[in-house]
């Protein structure tokens, strides 16, 4: 173990590089970024990330296990969701920012859809909601993967309300079956106890518990793309986050 220290039924599979099909003009905010990031967006992105290592080691008690044998390149990364910070947790113990793919309701507030968009977050939507919006997000992810990122998701589709689990969506099975790329599975473990949790209330609207609390981070060895099924990771993240939420 280390502390961080500056660092169902399987979906029908598709060709690899299958035209995905795009629908109308998304707004500014919404309209997945394909190209490669800018050398100032990498600059920006750098100081965003050792910033947040530097904050997020001053508020909480950061550790991790099994990051240092993380493959190079392309990943999908698949975590609990737990906490409104789980995306800062995950990408400080990582060795660069990933691309992070989250709900377009985020993008509501002016001040996170800046950072959002500096931070090239992919904004997504369930498929009842808009269906050209999940289709242009699954085009940027792949994009993406394409280029060699990593891109992380909570394959639960938000926040948990109760600590425990919830059903992981199949969305990672498509992606895989569109980009054959491993998967790794990740445990957050004590966010259930942070303010910015659902435990006793909404998020932001309680003060913490307790000051430097301890937040664990367990990854798991890659999942080849041809074994990837949602439940089973969803198996796996529960064994690696055992009985602490």
């Amino acid at each position: 173990m280390r502390t961080l220290h500056g660092h169902g039924q399987r979906a029908a599979r598709a060709p690899r590089h299958a035209p995905m099909r795009t629908c109308g003009t998304a707004p500014a905010h919404h309209r997945p970024m394909l190209r490669p990031a800018t050398p100032l967006q990498r600059l920006w992105l750098r100081t965003l990330h050792r910033f947040g290592r530097l904050l997020m080691r001053t508020v909480y008690r950061l550790r991790t296990r099994g990051f240092e044998d993380l493959p190079d390149g392309a990943a999908v990364l698949v975590s609990n969701h737990v906490s409104f910070i789980d995306f800062m947790f995950v990408g400080v113990a990582l060795p660069e920012v990933p691309r992070y793919v989250m709900h377009h309701h985020h993008w509501r507030y002016a001040p996170l859809r800046w950072f959002f968009r500096s931070a090239r977050v992919i904004p997504i939507a369930p498929r009842k909601e808009s269906p050209e919006l999940l289709a242009r997000a699954m085009e940027a992810i792949d994009a993406a993967l394409a280029r060699g990122e990593k891109v992380l998701i909570w394959p639960e589709g938000g926040m948990t309300p109760d600590g425990e689990l919830r059903v992981f969506r199949p969305g990672v099975e498509r992606i895989v079956a569109r980009r054959e790329v491993p998967v790794i599975p990740i445990a957050i473990r004590g966010a259930w106890q942070s303010a910015l949790s659902r435990n006793g209330g909404e998020p932001l609207t309680k003060l913490p518990r307790r000051v430097r609390l301890p937040i664990e981070l367990v990854a798991d060895p890659p999942v080849p793309a041809p074994l990837v099924d949602a439940s089973r990771l969803r198996a796996r993240i529960a064994v690696l986050r055992g009985a602490m939420r």
